[in-house]
């Protein structure tokens, strides 16, 4: 398989003169951009924005749209993509779901949690719950749920429709008489 390097350059730009994608698809939660911040305010710029040049002129944005615009007047690093709008669009939807298919090893995290410090407490935040949300999908793996038969008893029912609730109590106390175990419901 020949894979083809689409970057053109890299060049830093105002990040508020760089053009959204209209088919961005990620919304951006207030925990988020909140993160977003502490960890600009903590690290700085340590990635760059995907962009490609739009025919008609300037650059359109295919990933990193909460970082431009929560920093719109900061020069940003780009890298240029030379790439179609069907491209970009392929891109936009992959990207991020690409990355969000990579497992996570539990005392990595935790190691690397220990030994960061962030003043930031939505980043501490995040942190967190992300240190909890693999707690929560490791012990997914762990319980027995797969593999194990569970014995499920035969039952037959009988959904016997009424005109109104004096006749569903009607029904409902004959067949108690006979000796059926019964249940009313009301849909």
């Amino acid at each position: 398989m020949q894979i083809r390097d689409r970057i053109k350059e890299l060049r830093r730009v105002r990040a508020g003169d760089l053009i959204p994608h209209a088919k961005n698809w990620r919304t951006h939660p207030d925990a988020q951009r909140d993160a977003l911040r502490g960890v600009l305010a903590d690290v700085g710029y340590a990635d760059a924005l995907l962009v490609r040049e739009l025919p008609a002129g300037g650059l359109q944005i295919i990933d990193g749209h909460l970082r431009a615009e929560t920093t719109p007047d900061v020069q940003v690093p780009v890298l240029i993509l030379d790439v179609t709008e069907e491209e970009a669009e392929k891109i936009l939807l992959t990207h991020d779901p690409l990355a969000a298919m990579a497992t996570a090893d539990q005392k990595q995290v935790h190691d690397l949690i220990q030994s960061s410090a962030f003043e930031n407490e939505h980043v501490t935040e995040m942190l967190n719950q992300l240190e909890r949300d693999i707690q929560r999908s490791n012990q997914a793996l762990k319980d027995p749920v797969d593999g194990v038969e569970v014995e499920i008893p035969e039952l037959f029912q009988v959904v016997i429709e009424c005109r109104n609730e004096e006749e569903q109590q009607t029904m409902y106390e004959r067949m108690r008489k006979e000796g059926y175990r019964c249940r009313v419901l009301t849909l």
